[in-house]
């Protein structure tokens, strides 16, 4: 028999047809599938092993070694034991990168490598029963070997364990954005032993399968049945100078203006205030984060549009808390300030008709008994059905005036700003407000009490006539547009309402 028969003989039926088909499998993947190719070449090379090892029996049989002799025995056993654990490997990469992503099925990498481990063992059994080799003599020998080969390894099963937990329940999966021990970064493999976590300082953490079970682990960015992003905080100071709702106002202006690389546009990003310290306030912008690998860039994007808007408003960043701010306070400045400041509410009184009865003198000691009264947007100024016994005057700013009847939605009015005023009816006859006054924006104004007022008509009481006369002319050329008056009928209104008001005004102040 000629050494070419003895390799046929050796290799067994089909032994050609299977060296072509493995090969031309193997160089199939080898090039549709670069990412398996490590594995294809270790799968190329125990091939070649089986094969050397058919030619070495071949080799056997021609110098007459008998075919029941261990040297063959075990040869036969090794190059079996290569050719199966290459045909495992070449057909794992056909059946999970191949046909089951045809499928769009994806198992978790420990379980192709649990399987894989399983398939060599089978092909382990399986060869020796070829070479009759006492299969159940082994696994009984190897059962202690088995039990002391656990103890020793106990924490390596643990990580493998870890590893198939993690796996097969989905709780942490390659692409995740995960902090862990204040360690931020991307899951990148997860092994049998240990999960990959890529920093965005292109470091690499290993991480043992036991501990990521033991530990607290943070998915970022994750909800159910949304996108991933991750809320992102950025915080700056503004001193005390600024109103926070206009703060607030400009800095979602500008993020919302134009949209920003990397930046959910829902939900939308927002300013708040988050704190009061010792001469500043602290705001904070929130924005969700789409891609986490960009973090600290995207931050600086939105401080750059916060410091850009604010200059542009003239609004500078606050001052370092150290900071100390001279001021040379003598009698000649405060007498300065307190002018100016009383000029400013004189002419807020003269713009209000109430008041044009008043002589100069009277007005500014009016004046001097008003009291700053800020509100912000869409706070309350005042409440239908209060009782309130003072006026104000809006020197800066937009209010609307909302009335409901029976409880039922409120029904807009009425629109005030700079100059306009109310509230008069209950500083003057003590009467509950009417109406609710909402502001619609930052609002500046003036509160003169009950009390304030009360000085003046003591000493001229019959301003109380003129004041009676204003505010019944105003009560009856609001009820001529909604009732459509005649001039005869406002008279006649005009005269009992003057007459009412007068008594109330005078019951009220006790003149």
């Amino acid at each position: 028999m000629s050494f070419w028969q003895q390799v046929l003989s050796a290799g067994g039926a089909g032994f050609l047809l299977t060296v072509i088909v493995f090969v031309l499998g193997a160089l199939v993947l080898f090039a549709i599938r670069p990412a398996e190719r490590s594995r294809l070449r270790a799968a190329l090379l125990l091939f070649a092993i089986s094969i050397i090892g058919v030619l070495a029996l071949a080799s056997f049989s021609s110098y007459g070694l008998s075919t029941e002799k261990s040297l063959y025995r075990w040869t036969e056993w090794a190059s079996l034991f290569c050719a199966g654990v290459a045909f495992v490997n070449v057909a794992s990469v056909f059946i999970f990168t191949v046909f089951l992503e045809a499928l769009r099925l994806k198992p978790a990498h420990v379980l192709r490598e649990l399987l894989r481990a399983l398939s060599y063992v089978v092909v382990g059994v399986f060869v020796l029963s070829i070479i009759k080799v006492d299969v159940t003599g082994i696994v009984a020998t190897s059962a202690v070997l088995t039990a002391v080969i656990g103890l020793s390894f106990q924490d390596t099963l643990v990580n493998v364990m870890g590893g198939m937990t993690l796996q097969t329940e989905r709780a942490i999966g390659v692409g995740d954005w995960i902090k862990i021990d204040g360690q931020e970064g991307v899951v990148t493999d997860i092994r049998w032993r240990h999960t990959s976590i890529e920093t965005r300082n292109w470091d690499t953490i290993i991480v043992p399968n036991s501990v990521l079970m033991k530990s607290q682990v943070t998915v970022l960015g994750r909800r159910a049945g949304q996108p991933r992003q991750h809320r992102q905080w950025v915080y700056f100071n503004v001193d005390f100078r600024y109103s926070p709702a206009e703060i607030i106002d400009i800095v979602e202006s500008t993020l919302r203006a134009e949209p920003i690389p990397n930046i959910a546009v829902s939900p939308m990003p927002n300013c708040v205030l988050i704190d009061f310290k010792e001469s500043y306030g602290s705001y904070a912008v929130r924005y969700w984060l789409t891609d986490l690998a960009v973090d600290d860039p995207t931050n600086s994007i939105v401080r750059t549009r916060i410091y850009f808007a604010l200059q542009r408003a003239d609004i500078a960043l606050s001052i370092p808390a150290h900071s100390i701010f001279v001021t040379e306070d003598d009698a000649s400045r405060r007498e300065r300030k307190s002018a100016e400041e009383i000029e400013k509410r004189v002419t807020a009184l003269r713009r209000v008709e109430l008041f044009e009865p008043l002589t100069e003198e009277e007005q500014r000691a009016l004046a001097g008994r008003l009291r700053v009264a800020p509100f912000v947007r869409g706070e309350a100024m005042t409440q239908q059905g209060a009782d309130a016994h003072w006026l104000y005057v809006i020197t800066k700013g937009e209010a609307e005036v909302r009335v409901s009847a029976d409880g039922n939605v409120s029904e807009r009015l009425a629109t005030l700003g700079t100059g306009d005023f109310f509230g008069e009816m209950g500083m003057m006859t003590g009467e509950p407000r009417t109406a609710t006054v909402i502001a619609l924006s930052d609002i500046e104004c003036y509160r003169l009490d009950q009390e304030a007022f009360h000085d003046i008509l003591k000493s001229r009481p019959e301003i109380a006539e003129n004041i009676s006369e204003i505010l019944a002319r105003r009560r009856v050329e609001l009820e001529a547009a909604r009732e459509g008056l005649d001039e005869e009928a406002k008279l006649t209104r005009k005269r009992r309402h003057q007459g009412d008001l007068l008594r109330r005004i005078k019951g009220f102040f006790r003149l």
